[in-house]
Protein backbone atom coordinates (compact mmCIF):
# COMPACT_ATOMS: atom_id res chain seq x y z
CA UNK A 1 0.00 0.00 0.00
CA UNK A 2 1.38 3.34 -1.03
CA UNK A 3 1.31 6.12 1.45
CA UNK A 4 3.04 9.24 1.03
CA UNK A 5 3.09 11.42 4.27
CA UNK A 6 3.86 15.24 4.54
CA UNK A 7 6.11 17.31 6.81
CA UNK A 8 7.31 21.13 7.17
CA UNK A 9 4.34 23.39 6.52
CA UNK A 10 3.71 25.97 8.79
CA UNK A 11 3.42 30.34 8.71
CA UNK A 12 6.26 32.10 7.72
CA UNK A 13 6.39 36.20 6.60
CA UNK A 14 7.01 36.76 3.21
CA UNK A 15 10.14 36.69 1.97
CA UNK A 16 10.65 33.64 4.27
CA UNK A 17 11.65 30.24 3.25
CA UNK A 18 10.04 26.87 4.35
CA UNK A 19 11.48 23.37 3.32
CA UNK A 20 8.43 20.48 2.97
CA UNK A 21 9.32 16.64 2.84
CA UNK A 22 7.32 14.02 1.83
CA UNK A 23 7.91 10.16 2.79
CA UNK A 24 6.65 7.80 0.66
CA UNK A 25 6.29 4.57 2.05
CA UNK A 26 5.07 1.29 -0.09
CA UNK A 27 6.80 2.03 -3.53
CA UNK A 28 9.80 3.65 -4.59
CA UNK A 29 8.52 5.57 -7.90
CA UNK A 30 12.49 5.09 -9.50
CA UNK A 31 10.79 4.54 -12.80
CA UNK A 32 8.03 7.47 -12.31
CA UNK A 33 8.36 10.87 -10.85
CA UNK A 34 7.42 12.83 -7.05
CA UNK A 35 6.36 15.99 -7.29
CA UNK A 36 4.19 18.92 -5.11
CA UNK A 37 0.89 20.41 -6.15
CA UNK A 38 -1.14 23.13 -4.17
CA UNK A 39 -4.53 24.29 -4.05
CA UNK A 40 -5.25 28.06 -2.36
CA UNK A 41 -8.82 28.32 -0.87
CA UNK A 42 -11.50 28.88 -3.31
CA UNK A 43 -9.26 27.72 -6.60
CA UNK A 44 -8.77 24.39 -7.97
CA UNK A 45 -4.94 22.59 -7.13
CA UNK A 46 -2.32 23.49 -9.24
CA UNK A 47 1.23 22.31 -9.95
CA UNK A 48 3.98 23.34 -8.57
CA UNK A 49 7.19 21.25 -8.79
CA UNK A 50 8.09 17.66 -10.00
CA UNK A 51 11.50 15.38 -10.33
CA UNK A 52 11.31 12.54 -12.63
CA UNK A 53 12.80 9.54 -11.15
CA UNK A 54 15.03 8.13 -14.10
CA UNK A 55 17.08 11.11 -14.57
CA UNK A 56 15.96 13.71 -12.22
CA UNK A 57 14.84 16.06 -14.91
CA UNK A 58 12.91 18.94 -13.01
CA UNK A 59 9.65 20.85 -13.82
CA UNK A 60 8.41 23.42 -11.98
CA UNK A 61 5.56 26.16 -12.95
CA UNK A 62 6.70 29.26 -13.88
CA UNK A 63 5.34 31.51 -10.28
CA UNK A 64 7.78 29.35 -8.73
CA UNK A 65 10.98 28.97 -10.65
CA UNK A 66 13.91 30.30 -9.43
CA UNK A 67 11.97 30.51 -5.91
CA UNK A 68 11.16 26.81 -5.46
CA UNK A 69 13.77 24.25 -5.15
CA UNK A 70 12.58 19.98 -5.47
CA UNK A 71 14.96 17.45 -4.50
CA UNK A 72 15.14 14.33 -4.01
CA UNK A 73 16.83 11.56 -1.43
CA UNK A 74 16.29 8.16 -3.72
CA UNK A 75 17.40 6.70 -0.27
CA UNK A 76 15.14 7.71 2.31
CA UNK A 77 12.69 7.42 -0.58
CA UNK A 78 11.70 11.22 0.00
CA UNK A 79 11.26 14.10 -1.71
CA UNK A 80 11.61 17.69 -0.70
CA UNK A 81 10.62 21.76 -2.02
CA UNK A 82 12.74 23.82 -0.46
CA UNK A 83 10.39 27.53 -0.66
CA UNK A 84 12.28 30.72 -0.44
CA UNK A 85 11.45 34.22 -1.21
CA UNK A 86 8.02 32.87 -0.26
CA UNK A 87 4.94 35.28 -0.72
CA UNK A 88 1.05 35.87 0.36
CA UNK A 89 0.28 33.90 -2.99
CA UNK A 90 2.08 30.89 -1.87
CA UNK A 91 -0.34 30.65 0.84
CA UNK A 92 -2.05 27.07 0.12
CA UNK A 93 -2.23 23.30 1.23
CA UNK A 94 0.36 21.70 -0.79
CA UNK A 95 0.11 18.09 -1.89
CA UNK A 96 2.86 15.64 -2.41
CA UNK A 97 1.98 13.54 -5.45
CA UNK A 98 3.69 10.45 -7.04
CA UNK A 99 3.42 7.96 -10.21
CA UNK A 100 5.18 4.89 -10.96
CA UNK A 101 4.64 5.31 -14.98
CA UNK A 102 7.14 7.45 -17.18
CA UNK A 103 6.20 10.40 -18.10
CA UNK A 104 8.10 13.13 -20.75
CA UNK A 105 6.05 15.70 -18.84
CA UNK A 106 5.53 15.25 -15.35
CA UNK A 107 3.66 17.75 -14.28
CA UNK A 108 -0.08 15.64 -14.50
CA UNK A 109 -1.36 11.92 -14.21
CA UNK A 110 -0.45 11.83 -10.56
CA UNK A 111 -1.98 8.56 -9.35
CA UNK A 112 -1.07 8.46 -5.64
CA UNK A 113 -1.45 11.79 -3.48
CA UNK A 114 -0.43 12.62 0.42
CA UNK A 115 -3.04 14.39 2.99
CA UNK A 116 -1.71 17.96 2.31
CA UNK A 117 0.58 20.41 4.52
CA UNK A 118 -0.95 23.96 5.16
CA UNK A 119 1.34 26.72 4.28
CA UNK A 120 0.45 30.06 5.27
CA UNK A 121 2.55 33.15 4.31
CA UNK A 122 1.97 36.31 5.53
CA UNK A 123 2.46 40.13 4.58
Amino acid sequence: QVQLVESGGGLVQAGGSLRLSCAAGGRTFSSGAMGWFRQAPGKEREFVAALRGTDGRTYYTASVRGRFTISRDYAKNTVYLQMNSLKPEDTAVYYCAARSDYCTVCDRLFRYWGQGTQVTVSS
